[in-house]
């Protein structure tokens, strides 16, 4: 279906008709309002502006009507706050990681910078440097990691900010409706079991990827790019984001712009790994930047129904990364080269419109989603990579409001199976596969791009 959605500009017109065009949405015609031109209405009373708030037609529309996001949110973001200190007063912490986490950090705290010598119980240090950074911090503000309660309210302190950070990247976009707010934030066990009760990094590296994203579509690109390598300096999932990322660079910033930001995010890296670099630089970089890690069958939550033995098997991964980058190869034609040139050329006119963010957000959100159905394992906490990008990607849809929450329950569902079986992998895979064609049947038309450059032409 396409959403509907309408907005209070009256400037800029002919921009804001072209990219309603281009993602899909019905622009309502402009000036609609009755104070122009028309007899001036009667001042309405306090009594009568209540009666208005209180009445079943603003409330539905305050519950459905995108612009009305911001404020909605910042409702459930207060609700978040005494929700996260019910978990951490009512919930018994589960330790998985934090023990070793501490122990890695320790080894720095001692003076070792030899990254081959760094190791906890679950093994080897496997982070970029921006990990020990984050976590040795913490490990002298908690009592060399033993306040595990002070941890705990500092985890749920950044996934209030981290929630923040997405529900801003959503009111800009002007996408989504506010009722979504009450499923994203009311209804997922596993993402505050990561957060507060386990204590994972994973959602340090995704609180820093927001932050670069909400800086990207402000066009602060410099802050972006490096706050955008901090979040891969965390943990390298985030490079999962990097092809749109890239693409986004070329369209906007053209080739020499792309090759001055890919230097601020590896100077951001060498900066960050000097210590380990000049300790020991074959080490850092092949601990830090193992891409060919091995993962365990036992924690697989996305392919369960396969043998161990074809699990392991290299050819097996080949394959998965030759459709990674097929599907990437897919959509970066079908929706992102699209999405992200005219994005660059909205920019450039500065239409100071919102739902122009649209442009940019899809593309990234995509990149990463491709990564995550193509992964060659997912383990529980890597749920919280993808969970707060569901609904955007599920309403750039055609799919009915019901269908739309049903993928969401069953990948819900899917995460919270422990331990995974054949069947939460195989309905997990399928729910991937639904938001991708659904996304594709979504795709831009060449008669509405047409219509978008001729528009833009007769502008400029």
């Amino acid at each position: 279906m396409v959403n509907n959605f309408h907005l209070r500009i009256s400037f800029l017109d002919v921009q804001a008709a072209s990219l309603a065009q281009l993602i899909g949405f019905k622009m309502p015609p402009p000036g609609n309002s009755s104070s122009r031109g028309g007899r001036k209405e009667k001042k309405a009373s306090l009594f009568d502006k209540m009666k208005q708030y209180c009445s079943l037609e603003f409330l539905v529309k305050v519950a459905t009507h995108p612009s009305y996001f911001g404020p909605v949110s910042v409702l459930f973001l207060l609700a978040e706050v005494v929700f996260n200190v019910l978990i951490i007063h009512n919930i018994k912490y589960t330790e998985i990681d934090w023990v070793a986490y501490m122990q890695e950090v320790e080894g720095v705290a001692n003076g070792t910078w030899d990254y081959t010598q760094l190791k906890g119980d679950t093994g080897p240090l496997v982070y970029p440097a921006g990990f020990v950074y984050f976590f040795l911090g913490l490990y002298h503000i908690t009592g060399r990691g033993t306040n595990i309660r002070l941890a705990q309210y500092l985890f749920a302190a950044l996934y209030i900010v981290l929630l923040a950070l997405v529900f801003r990247l959503f009111h800009k976009s002007q996408k989504l409706p506010p009722y979504v707010l009450l499923v994203l934030c009311c209804t997922s066990y596993r993402v505050h079991s990561i957060l507060v009760l386990r204590l994972f990094n994973d959602s340090v590296a995704m609180l820093f990827l927001f932050g670069a994203m909400n800086l990207f579509i402000e066009n602060h690109w410099v802050m972006a790019s490096v706050v955008y390598s901090l979040a891969v300096s965390v943990k390298m999932n985030i490079l999962l984001f990097a092809p749109a990322l890239l693409l986004a660079y070329l369209r906007c910033l053209g080739l020499w712009g792309t090759v001055k930001q890919l230097s601020i995010c590896a100077v951001v890296q060498l900066a960050l790994g000097a210590p380990f670099l000049l300790a020991n630089p074959i080490g850092y970089l092949r601990m830090a930047f193992d891409l060919g890690r091995v993962f365990l069958f036992k924690w697989t939550v996305n392919w369960r129904f396969l043998p161990e033995e074809v699990f392991v098997n290299v050819w097996f991964h080949l394959a998965l990364l030759a459709l990674h980058l097929a599907l990437l190869a897919l959509f970066a034609y079908t929706h992102a080269d699209k999405f992200l040139t005219s994005y660059c050329n909205l920019i450039q006119v500065d239409t100071r419109l919102n739902i122009k963010s649209q442009l940019f957000i899809l593309p990234m959100f995509l990149s990463n989603f491709i990564g995550m159905a193509a992964s060659r394992s997912l383990h529980y906490q890597f749920y919280v990579w993808y969970y707060h990008t569901l609904p955007y990607l599920l309403w750039s849809t055609p799919y009915n409001l019901s269908t739309r929450f049903l993928v969401m329950g069953v990948i819900e569902l899917c995460w919270n199976t422990y331990p995974s079986t054949w069947w939460s992998s195989a309905l997990l895979h399928i729910c991937h596969l639904a938001i991708l064609v659904g996304v594709y049947l979504e795709r831009p038309k060449d008669k509405g791009l047409k219509r978008v450059r001729q528009m833009m032409d007769k502008k400029e």
